[in-house]
């Protein structure tokens, strides 16, 4: 009976400890919630609107780009460098933003599972159920469509944010063990 306890025990931690996991999650969740309110916003936009700031975008990049080379480029040449550059900087966008939803849901899953194979494969199926359901979306958007390398793309960056959560994990650890000279962490 008493070893029935103690794994009770262990399978519900203490009200401090569960506070103390909510308050953690607090942060992160309410940037996810932001950073889905961003993309499903974006998702939603028109076509026209939607490439209409995809230039823009693309726009500042070659202007920016211009400007800290030094050099100089005539219109002509810029207009063209914009229309090269307006596809990668749009998919590296979709990239991007789901770097962001990897690193934020896989810092949420670390908080609440211990084992690490599991919040990895959660977090994936996450970003990656999240980013086909954006594409779902696009389906129901005048002049959007749906596409299959989105999603990968999306999943990519997920997984690209959840390794750079494992790396600065890793990078805080070597520097603790070099700062307090621990072999055991």
């Amino acid at each position: 009976m008493k070893k029935r306890i103690d794994l009770i025990r262990k399978r519900i931690p203490d009200s401090k400890a569960k506070s103390k996991r909510i308050r953690l999650t607090a942060v992160p969740g309410l940037l996810l919630s932001l950073l889905y309110a961003a993309i499903f916003s974006f998702s939603d936009q028109e076509s026209e609107q939607s490439s209409s700031l995809s230039r823009e975008v693309t726009e500042k990049c070659v202007e920016t780009v211009t400007e800290l080379s030094g050099k100089k480029l005539s219109k002509s040449l810029k207009e063209q460098l914009v229309e090269k550059l307006e596809k990668p900087v749009r998919k590296a966008a979709h990239f991007t933003e789901y770097a962001g939803m990897g690193f934020l849901v896989y810092i949420l899953l670390a908080i609440w599972y211990e084992k690490n194979r599991a919040r990895t494969g959660y977090s994936i199926a996450w970003v990656f159920v999240s980013a086909a359901f954006d594409e779902m979306h696009q389906l129901f958007v005048a002049g959007r469509y749906s596409s299959g390398w989105d999603v990968l793309i999306d999943t990519a960056g997920g997984v690209f944010g959840m390794a750079c959560v494992l790396l600065a994990r890793r990078l805080v650890l070597l520097i603790y063990r070099v700062a307090f000279r621990r072999k055991d962490v």
